[in-house]
């Protein structure tokens, strides 16, 4: 199987839709970064043996909630969803991040959050 294949089967799992999808909005301007994406954290990182994706799913969302980048977020956090991870996990950790990033990341992620969770039926 190749790189990209083997990144396509992860991402489509985590991210429960196709990959086209997933990069609709910048498959037609940069194709290259969509190959870049699927080819090294989805298939060099994420099917390491050493973490599971439910892990690696809560550290991705501590992650982009620092960074600041909601729309990431968003699919992150339902990808933690996909994953296993509860609502309640999820907003625990982005609370957490609060110490490392401060109130207003950390608000902006909740707020994500509950966008998400709205979206899904699950408050």
């Amino acid at each position: 199987m190749s790189r990209y294949e083997k990144g396509k089967e992860v991402l489509e799992e985590i991210q429960k839709r196709p990959l086209e999808e997933i990069f609709e909005s910048i498959d037609d301007i940069a194709p290259d970064m969509s190959r870049f994406v699927v080819e090294f954290p989805y298939s060099e990182i994420y099917t390491r043996d050493e973490v599971d994706l439910k892990t690696r799913e809560l550290c991705t969302v501590a992650a982009l909630t620092v960074l600041g980048t909601i729309p990431q977020l968003k699919d992150h956090i339902g990808a933690a969803l996909n994953v296993g991870n509860t609502p309640n996990e999820i907003v625990e950790i982005i609370l957490q991040m609060t110490a490392y990033c401060g109130f207003p990341k950390a608000i902006n992620g909740i707020v994500a959050a509950k966008e998400v969770f709205i979206e899904r039926d699950l408050i």
